[in-house]
């Protein structure tokens, strides 16, 4: 292959089986004859990591290693590893193989047939079925509010060409959902379906509090629902109080009030703070994201690097 491939992968307490990966990455490289830079953005982890970076650094000349100075999360490391990439094709996999380097091939060939990007839409996962439900039931969530349209069972395991790569890192989002821009800045796509294998060794990096947030990177950035729910909720109290209002004429005229209501009262009161507090917090959830845009902070800080390359 004449172009130049950069493959990038966060790498994440992986200090044990990276060197798996790598050599896994290697094969595929002889077998396809890449000209290969491999990025590993070792995002913070509390192993050794950065250390098997250097150590396979000096085995593979190709390895561009990046220490973030601590753990900025997944999606960050893969957009710092981004703006490292200086590949005419861009390939992005996990560091636990579920995501196979011998499957890279089959989607950088849909590149050369025109298309500018190749994700894998996962037909198998091999998650217990707690986690396979609540994934697939946020992706379809997700799809049917957001204002793009975002691949059902899609990861953010792709490959690309560098000038979809190069309009993505223009987004230049503090919270960036990298599917979705993926899907957002548009040009020719094509899903490929594959079954994605279970972890090599080891527990996922994915934390419940991360998983939440980044579903809710997803819908926050992707999808102005979270605003329509408060107008609709108002519209429900609102509906509720005229029906209520309606009910206290009506018992007024008939001689029908009582002195008691605390039990009314009380319900109403929950209710109406309910949807006040709800409304509060996605208010609050937006007011905190302008925020950080505002603050303009960098996404992450590169504390240590190894490898020669060059910056965009």
């Amino acid at each position: 292959m004449a172009n130049k491939i950069s493959i990038i992968i966060p790498v994440y307490n992986s200090s044990k089986f990276l060197h798996k990966t790598v050599e896994a990455v290697d094969n595929e490289r002889l077998k396809s004859c890449w000209n290969l830079e491999l990025i590993l953005v070792e995002d913070g982890s509390p192993d050794n990591s950065f250390l098997a970076v250097e150590e396979l650094s000096k085995i593979y000349s190709y390895i561009k290693g990046i220490k973030l100075s601590r753990n900025f999360g997944h999606q960050i490391a893969v957009k710092t590893g981004l703006g490292y990439a200086t590949g005419d094709y861009i390939a992005i996999i996990d560091d636990d193989l579920q995501d196979p380097p011998s499957l890279l091939p089959r989607f950088f060939e849909q590149l050369d047939l025109g298309y500018e990007v190749a994700y894998g839409v996962r037909k198998k996962r091999k998650e217990d079925r707690a986690k396979k439900f609540a994934y697939s039931s946020f992706y379809r969530i997700l799809s049917s509010i957001s204002d793009t349209k975002i691949p059902l069972d899609s990861g953010d395991f792709c490959v690309m060409t560098k000038t979809v790569k190069d309009k993505m890192l223009t987004l230049d989002e503090q919270n960036p959902y990298l599917r979705g821009i993926r899907a957002w800045v548009g040009y020719k796509q094509i899903g490929l379906e594959y079954e994605r294998d279970g972890r090599i060794e080891g527990e996922s990096g994915y934390s419940l509090k991360k998983l939440i947030k980044i579903a809710k990177d997803g819908i926050f950035s992707f999808s102005s629902l979270p605003l329509q729910i408060i107008s609709l909720l108002g519209n429900i109290g609102l509906l509720i109080s005229i029906g209520f209002t309606i009910v206290t004429f009506f018992r007024y005229f008939n001689n029908q009030i009582e002195v008691a209501g605390y039990t009314t009262i009380i319900i109403l009161m929950l209710f109406f703070n309910s949807i006040l507090l709800i409304s509060l917090g996605i208010i609050g959830e937006y007011i905190y994201r302008i925020y950080n845009e505002v603050r303009n902070r960098p996404h992450s800080i590169v504390e240590k690097t190894v490898g020669n390359y060059n910056t965009l």
